[in-house]
């Protein structure tokens, strides 16, 4: 039987990549196959959510990924975390950041503010994020460099664009909108 819920440690000063999806972004059957901290199958995870073959992809409208890059924002101009590489993909986010505070609780206020704002906006009620989310602690500068690859090259591997600088919805993107300042997104 799989666990309910991955083991998530607490690490502030540490450099994490964290991952967390749309409800529904995934056929339930695939989830309890993929879910996992193993390189592999988390790279087989993210790829499901890269095709968008099932499920919502609320984070494509313009006015909830810049909501959701707003709130990443906010936190690390409230000092819970140190953001660094961020993308938000059309059902799921990718982010390596710095914590402050334990990991949790960033989390859990990220999709709690973004949750309601994008469900007042969708004219909609009820779960908006899945309950878990994936961690990774970053052990060296060699793997934090491959993950802000990852992360920022995201977009081009799920043929959302041909450049990871044409992504708007990201650190990599648009200079003019991934600025940020005051807690919020400039365009």
């Amino acid at each position: 039987m799989t666990p309910r819920h991955l083991p998530h440690w607490n690490r502030p000063g540490v450099p994490c990549f964290l991952t967390w999806r749309l409800i529904g972004s995934l056929p339930t059957g695939k989830i309890a196959d993929v879910w996992t901290s193993e390189g592999a199958k988390f790279v087989a995870f993210d790829r499901m959510l890269d095709a968008r073959a099932t499920g919502p992809k609320w984070l494509a409208r313009p006015d909830i990924a810049i909501a959701v890059a707003e709130e990443l924002a906010a936190g690390a101009v409230n000092g819970y975390y140190e953001l660094g590489s961020w993308v938000i993909m059309p059902n799921h986010v990718h982010i390596l950041l710095c914590p402050a505070v334990q990991i949790s609780r960033i989390v859990s206020g990220i999709k709690a503010t973004t949750a309601r704002v994008a469900n007042r906006l969708l004219n909609r009620t009820g779960p908006f994020w899945s309950r878990n989310y994936f961690d990774r602690w970053i052990r060296d500068s060699k793997e934090e460099q491959r993950v802000v690859r990852y992360i920022e090259n995201n977009p081009v591997k799920a043929g959302l664009c041909a450049d990871a600088t044409a992504w708007p919805f990201s650190n990599a993107g648009d200079a003019a909108f991934s600025r940020v300042s005051s807690g919020r997104i400039s365009r």
